[in-house]
Protein backbone atom coordinates (compact mmCIF):
# COMPACT_ATOMS: atom_id res chain seq x y z
CA UNK A 1 0.00 0.00 0.00
CA UNK A 2 2.79 2.44 0.92
CA UNK A 3 4.69 1.52 -2.23
CA UNK A 4 1.63 2.21 -4.35
CA UNK A 5 1.16 5.60 -2.68
CA UNK A 6 4.79 6.49 -3.32
CA UNK A 7 4.45 5.52 -6.96
CA UNK A 8 1.30 7.58 -7.40
CA UNK A 9 2.69 10.69 -5.75
CA UNK A 10 5.88 10.43 -7.79
CA UNK A 11 3.82 10.47 -10.98
CA UNK A 12 1.21 13.06 -9.98
CA UNK A 13 2.48 16.45 -8.75
CA UNK A 14 -0.90 17.38 -7.25
CA UNK A 15 -0.97 14.21 -5.16
CA UNK A 16 2.62 14.82 -4.16
CA UNK A 17 1.88 18.36 -2.98
CA UNK A 18 -1.24 17.23 -1.12
CA UNK A 19 0.87 14.66 0.70
CA UNK A 20 3.41 17.30 1.68
CA UNK A 21 0.73 19.76 2.80
CA UNK A 22 -1.18 17.19 4.86
CA UNK A 23 2.04 15.97 6.47
CA UNK A 24 2.80 19.54 7.53
CA UNK A 25 -0.63 20.81 8.58
CA UNK A 26 -2.59 18.80 11.13
CA UNK A 27 -5.83 20.54 10.13
CA UNK A 28 -5.60 19.50 6.45
CA UNK A 29 -6.23 15.83 5.65
CA UNK A 30 -4.61 14.24 2.61
CA UNK A 31 -7.95 13.14 1.18
CA UNK A 32 -9.41 16.58 1.89
CA UNK A 33 -6.66 18.08 -0.25
CA UNK A 34 -7.16 15.55 -3.05
CA UNK A 35 -10.90 16.16 -3.01
CA UNK A 36 -10.36 19.81 -3.92
CA UNK A 37 -9.20 18.64 -7.38
CA UNK A 38 -6.48 21.25 -7.73
CA UNK A 39 -4.95 22.09 -11.08
CA UNK A 40 -1.40 23.09 -11.91
CA UNK A 41 -0.97 26.79 -12.66
CA UNK A 42 2.35 26.49 -14.43
CA UNK A 43 3.83 28.60 -11.65
CA UNK A 44 6.71 27.08 -9.70
CA UNK A 45 8.58 27.99 -6.54
CA UNK A 46 12.33 28.51 -6.24
CA UNK A 47 12.68 24.80 -5.44
CA UNK A 48 10.36 23.88 -8.33
CA UNK A 49 7.28 23.08 -6.24
CA UNK A 50 4.05 23.66 -8.19
CA UNK A 51 1.66 26.44 -7.25
CA UNK A 52 -1.80 24.83 -7.16
CA UNK A 53 -5.09 26.49 -7.98
CA UNK A 54 -8.78 25.68 -7.74
CA UNK A 55 -11.23 27.45 -10.03
CA UNK A 56 -14.91 27.80 -9.23
CA UNK A 57 -16.01 28.95 -12.68
CA UNK A 58 -19.06 30.81 -13.94
CA UNK A 59 -22.21 28.72 -14.17
CA UNK A 60 -23.92 30.35 -17.16
CA UNK A 61 -26.96 28.12 -16.91
CA UNK A 62 -27.69 29.69 -13.51
CA UNK A 63 -26.46 33.30 -13.65
CA UNK A 64 -23.76 35.68 -14.76
CA UNK A 65 -21.19 36.18 -11.98
CA UNK A 66 -21.19 39.64 -10.44
CA UNK A 67 -17.40 39.66 -10.12
CA UNK A 68 -14.08 37.83 -10.13
CA UNK A 69 -12.39 37.06 -6.81
CA UNK A 70 -8.79 35.90 -6.33
CA UNK A 71 -8.29 34.31 -2.89
CA UNK A 72 -4.95 33.04 -1.66
CA UNK A 73 -3.14 32.05 1.51
CA UNK A 74 0.37 31.13 2.53
CA UNK A 75 2.36 34.03 1.10
CA UNK A 76 4.31 33.74 4.36
CA UNK A 77 5.36 30.17 5.02
CA UNK A 78 5.21 30.37 8.83
CA UNK A 79 1.55 31.47 8.89
CA UNK A 80 0.04 27.98 8.99
CA UNK A 81 -3.53 29.07 9.67
CA UNK A 82 -3.56 31.21 6.51
CA UNK A 83 -3.30 28.02 4.47
CA UNK A 84 -5.54 25.77 6.53
CA UNK A 85 -8.51 28.15 6.58
CA UNK A 86 -8.54 28.34 2.78
CA UNK A 87 -9.17 24.59 2.67
CA UNK A 88 -12.13 24.98 5.03
CA UNK A 89 -13.63 27.68 2.85
CA UNK A 90 -13.18 25.54 -0.24
CA UNK A 91 -15.16 22.83 1.55
CA UNK A 92 -18.02 25.34 1.72
CA UNK A 93 -17.67 26.35 -1.91
CA UNK A 94 -17.61 22.73 -3.05
CA UNK A 95 -21.08 22.37 -1.58
CA UNK A 96 -22.56 25.78 -2.36
CA UNK A 97 -20.88 27.34 -5.38
CA UNK A 98 -23.78 28.87 -7.27
CA UNK A 99 -21.96 30.97 -9.85
CA UNK A 100 -22.51 34.18 -7.92
CA UNK A 101 -18.76 34.85 -8.14
CA UNK A 102 -16.01 33.52 -10.35
CA UNK A 103 -13.29 32.30 -7.97
CA UNK A 104 -9.60 31.54 -8.38
CA UNK A 105 -8.26 30.07 -5.13
CA UNK A 106 -4.63 29.34 -4.27
CA UNK A 107 -4.20 27.89 -0.78
CA UNK A 108 -0.39 28.10 -0.71
CA UNK A 109 1.59 30.71 -2.63
CA UNK A 110 4.90 30.02 -0.85
CA UNK A 111 5.32 26.22 -0.69
CA UNK A 112 9.07 26.38 -0.03
CA UNK A 113 8.57 28.57 3.03
CA UNK A 114 5.93 26.28 4.57
CA UNK A 115 6.95 22.81 3.47
CA UNK A 116 10.28 22.44 5.24
CA UNK A 117 11.14 21.18 8.71
CA UNK A 118 11.34 24.68 10.18
CA UNK A 119 8.88 26.79 8.25
CA UNK A 120 9.93 30.35 7.50
CA UNK A 121 8.28 33.59 6.48
CA UNK A 122 10.25 34.03 3.26
CA UNK A 123 10.69 31.78 0.28
CA UNK A 124 13.68 29.52 -0.38
CA UNK A 125 15.79 32.59 -1.19
CA UNK A 126 14.82 34.18 2.12
CA UNK A 127 12.76 36.86 0.37
CA UNK A 128 9.57 38.23 1.93
CA UNK A 129 7.26 37.82 -1.06
CA UNK A 130 5.02 40.57 0.31
CA UNK A 131 7.87 43.06 -0.25
CA UNK A 132 8.77 41.84 -3.76
CA UNK A 133 5.97 43.32 -5.87
CA UNK A 134 6.78 46.08 -8.39
CA UNK A 135 5.67 49.23 -6.59
CA UNK A 136 6.75 52.70 -7.67
CA UNK A 137 10.36 53.58 -6.84
CA UNK A 138 10.89 50.05 -5.53
CA UNK A 139 14.69 50.15 -5.89
CA UNK A 140 15.09 53.23 -3.72
CA UNK A 141 12.21 52.84 -1.28
CA UNK A 142 12.49 49.12 -0.51
CA UNK A 143 16.16 49.28 0.43
CA UNK A 144 15.66 52.41 2.53
CA UNK A 145 12.63 50.99 4.31
CA UNK A 146 14.32 47.65 4.98
CA UNK A 147 17.42 49.39 6.34
CA UNK A 148 15.88 52.25 8.31
CA UNK A 149 12.56 50.81 9.47
CA UNK A 150 13.42 47.15 10.10
CA UNK A 151 17.17 47.37 10.80
CA UNK A 152 17.66 44.93 7.91
CA UNK A 153 15.49 42.30 9.53
CA UNK A 154 16.00 39.16 7.40
CA UNK A 155 12.30 38.30 7.77
CA UNK A 156 11.48 41.46 5.79
CA UNK A 157 14.17 41.12 3.12
CA UNK A 158 12.59 42.46 -0.11
CA UNK A 159 14.95 40.74 -2.55
CA UNK A 160 17.55 42.10 -4.94
CA UNK A 161 14.99 43.36 -7.45
CA UNK A 162 11.24 43.77 -7.72
CA UNK A 163 9.75 40.51 -8.98
CA UNK A 164 13.03 38.69 -8.49
CA UNK A 165 11.08 35.72 -7.07
CA UNK A 166 9.11 33.23 -9.19
CA UNK A 167 6.20 33.10 -6.74
CA UNK A 168 5.70 36.89 -6.94
CA UNK A 169 6.12 36.76 -10.71
CA UNK A 170 3.38 34.16 -10.96
CA UNK A 171 0.96 36.17 -8.81
CA UNK A 172 1.46 39.32 -10.89
CA UNK A 173 0.78 37.32 -14.07
CA UNK A 174 -2.31 35.81 -12.46
CA UNK A 175 -3.62 39.27 -11.57
CA UNK A 176 -2.97 40.51 -15.10
CA UNK A 177 -4.68 37.53 -16.76
CA UNK A 178 -7.59 36.88 -14.37
CA UNK A 179 -8.29 40.59 -13.76
CA UNK A 180 -9.90 40.12 -10.33
CA UNK A 181 -12.33 42.70 -9.03
CA UNK A 182 -11.29 41.76 -5.49
CA UNK A 183 -8.18 40.09 -4.07
CA UNK A 184 -8.53 38.36 -0.70
CA UNK A 185 -5.26 37.45 0.99
CA UNK A 186 -4.95 35.59 4.30
CA UNK A 187 -2.30 36.35 6.92
CA UNK A 188 -1.73 36.00 10.66
CA UNK A 189 -1.41 36.91 13.55
CA UNK A 190 -2.61 40.55 13.87
CA UNK A 191 -6.28 39.64 14.35
CA UNK A 192 -7.76 42.42 12.19
CA UNK A 193 -9.16 43.10 8.74
CA UNK A 194 -6.84 45.24 6.63
CA UNK A 195 -7.89 46.88 3.38
CA UNK A 196 -6.28 48.71 0.49
CA UNK A 197 -7.84 50.04 -2.69
CA UNK A 198 -11.03 51.86 -3.63
CA UNK A 199 -13.18 53.12 -0.74
CA UNK A 200 -15.49 51.05 1.43
CA UNK A 201 -13.58 48.01 2.62
CA UNK A 202 -15.29 45.59 5.03
CA UNK A 203 -15.75 46.97 8.54
CA UNK A 204 -15.74 43.51 10.11
CA UNK A 205 -15.40 39.85 9.15
CA UNK A 206 -16.54 37.59 11.96
CA UNK A 207 -14.83 38.88 15.10
CA UNK A 208 -12.12 40.63 13.10
CA UNK A 209 -12.59 44.38 12.81
CA UNK A 210 -11.09 46.83 10.36
CA UNK A 211 -7.66 47.99 11.48
CA UNK A 212 -5.63 49.57 8.72
CA UNK A 213 -2.00 48.44 8.83
CA UNK A 214 -0.71 50.59 5.98
CA UNK A 215 1.27 49.59 2.92
CA UNK A 216 4.98 49.10 2.36
CA UNK A 217 7.39 49.25 -0.56
CA UNK A 218 6.83 46.08 -2.54
CA UNK A 219 3.70 45.00 -0.67
CA UNK A 220 0.66 43.58 -2.43
CA UNK A 221 -1.54 46.23 -0.84
CA UNK A 222 0.53 49.01 -2.39
CA UNK A 223 0.94 47.25 -5.74
CA UNK A 224 -2.58 45.96 -6.35
CA UNK A 225 -4.64 48.11 -3.98
CA UNK A 226 -3.04 51.54 -4.36
CA UNK A 227 -1.38 51.43 -7.79
CA UNK A 228 -3.83 49.20 -9.68
CA UNK A 229 -6.93 50.22 -7.69
CA UNK A 230 -8.06 46.65 -7.10
CA UNK A 231 -9.82 46.04 -3.80
CA UNK A 232 -7.41 44.08 -1.58
CA UNK A 233 -8.93 42.55 1.56
CA UNK A 234 -6.35 41.20 3.98
CA UNK A 235 -7.73 38.82 6.59
CA UNK A 236 -5.30 38.80 9.51
CA UNK A 237 -6.17 35.78 11.64
CA UNK A 238 -5.41 35.99 15.38
CA UNK A 239 -2.89 33.13 15.50
CA UNK A 240 -0.39 31.71 13.04
CA UNK A 241 -0.44 28.18 14.45
CA UNK A 242 -4.00 27.88 15.81
CA UNK A 243 -7.07 27.75 13.61
CA UNK A 244 -10.18 29.77 14.50
CA UNK A 245 -13.05 27.67 15.81
CA UNK A 246 -15.43 26.28 13.16
CA UNK A 247 -18.12 28.85 13.97
CA UNK A 248 -15.69 31.70 13.50
CA UNK A 249 -14.39 30.24 10.24
CA UNK A 250 -17.99 30.21 9.01
CA UNK A 251 -18.73 33.72 10.30
CA UNK A 252 -15.69 35.24 8.56
CA UNK A 253 -16.76 33.56 5.33
CA UNK A 254 -20.38 34.71 5.56
CA UNK A 255 -19.37 38.30 6.28
CA UNK A 256 -16.92 38.22 3.39
CA UNK A 257 -19.61 36.98 1.00
CA UNK A 258 -22.04 39.65 2.20
CA UNK A 259 -19.43 42.36 1.71
CA UNK A 260 -18.61 41.08 -1.78
CA UNK A 261 -22.29 41.21 -2.70
CA UNK A 262 -22.55 44.81 -1.51
CA UNK A 263 -19.20 45.86 -2.94
CA UNK A 264 -19.38 44.46 -6.44
CA UNK A 265 -21.59 46.74 -8.52
CA UNK A 266 -23.34 44.51 -11.05
CA UNK A 267 -26.63 42.69 -10.43
CA UNK A 268 -26.64 43.51 -6.72
CA UNK A 269 -30.35 42.92 -6.16
CA UNK A 270 -30.25 39.58 -7.98
CA UNK A 271 -27.20 38.53 -6.01
CA UNK A 272 -28.74 39.41 -2.67
CA UNK A 273 -31.84 37.38 -3.48
CA UNK A 274 -29.75 34.41 -4.59
CA UNK A 275 -27.61 34.51 -1.47
CA UNK A 276 -30.66 34.20 0.76
CA UNK A 277 -31.11 30.62 -0.42
CA UNK A 278 -27.68 29.57 -1.66
CA UNK A 279 -24.66 31.17 0.04
CA UNK A 280 -21.75 30.73 -2.35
Amino acid sequence: MLCNLAAETAEDPVQHECKRISDKLASVDYQECLDRKFELTGGRSVKDAPILIKEYPPLPERRTPIGRVLLFGGIHGDEYSSVSIVFKWMNILDQHHSGLFHWHIVPLLNPDGLLQENSQRGNANGVDLNRNFPTSNWEEESERYWTEKTDRNPRRYPGENALSEPEAQWLVKEIESFKPDVIVTIHAPHGVVDYDGPPDGPYKLGRLYLGLLGTYPGSLGRYAGIQKQISVVTVELPYSGIMPKPGEISDIWKDLINWLIRHLPANTQTAEHAYETDPS
